[in-house]
């Protein structure tokens, strides 16, 4: 991880209520920056993100975007570092570019939403699969995952302002995290590291160090991960699309407790 492009120290003066400190403290702040994705040179949507791990975050993002279905559709990558902020270039054959072109549209969305530039209602709410699989973790396992987690986000430590996703093995032992300002990047990002890597996202589960809304269960969906667990609550939007699709979810997930939704009487 390049320090320029995660995070960059900035200097503060350090205020106190008796009005008398002159004392002045450098700390690290993390970096965000647009990021314009472009595919085959159409100009698809920018987002607001930590510029790290840009290749996986290209992967995961098409994949969440449902403009490929496997990362070899991705036939090349290239990131380049505008005076503005960050061009991540994707090149998809041609049946793939179709699908940008029918869907093509230039957004600009903060790190806090995933959904903005939806064109109508129906795309937001749109249908999508069951998860194939289940998955059958023990209460003390993903307590033993989440009290793991911290050691595992190298950026929030610099920073304190980093969200995580990680991916985690039956067991509970955390194989990958990757971090973001913005949730959904982080979750992007990690979606897109496990395809590169070819790990089935289906024999673990994930956890975020968020709140549980609509669009992160609807990505964990459609990579087909099985159990989703957030640091933070879920809306009651975000539980019943998971019940419908079968997907486990555990919010308000702290180390002493967390809520296993259940199924939902209208």
């Amino acid at each position: 991880m390049a320090a320029e492009q995660g995070a960059k120290p900035v200097r503060f003066s350090v205020l106190k209520p008796d009005h008398r400190s002159t004392e002045i403290i450098e700390r690290a702040i993390i970096s965000e920056a647009p990021i314009a994705i472009e595919y085959n040179g159409i100009g698809y949507a920018v987002m607001m993100a930590t510029p790290i791990d840009l290749e996986d975050y290209a992967v995961g993002f098409s994949l969440s975007e449902g403009l490929i279905t496997h990362a070899s559709e991705i036939l090349a990558i290239d990131t380049h570092q505008a005076e503005l902020g960050w061009i991540l270039r994707i090149q998809l054959p041609q049946q793939n570019a179709e699908k940008v072109i029918a869907r093509a549209r230039q957004r600009v969305s903060e790190s806090s939403c995933g959904l903005c530039g939806m064109d109508n209602l129906e795309e937001v709410m749109r249908s999508l699969p069951r998860v194939t699989t289940q998955i059958d973790v023990a209460e003390a396992v993903i307590f033993s995952a989440l009290s793991s987690l911290r050691s595992h986000q190298t950026l929030n430590a610099q920073t304190g302002s980093a969200h995580a996703a990680a991916f985690c093995a039956p067991d509970g032992a955390i194989l990958l995290t990757r971090e973001d300002v913005g949730r959904h990047n982080a979750l992007d990002k990690l979606i897109g590291a496990l395809a590169r890597a070819e790990i089935d996202i289906s024999a673990g589960f994930i956890i975020l160090t968020a709140r549980c809304s609509l669009e992160l269960v609807q990505k964990a969906i459609l990579a087909n991960c099985p159990m989703l667990v957030t640091i933070s609550a879920a809306t009651d939007l975000a539980i019943s699309i998971a019940e419908q699709s079968g997907l486990r979810l555990i919010s308000l997930a702290r180390a002493d407790s967390a809520l296993a939704a259940m199924p939902q009487n209208g």
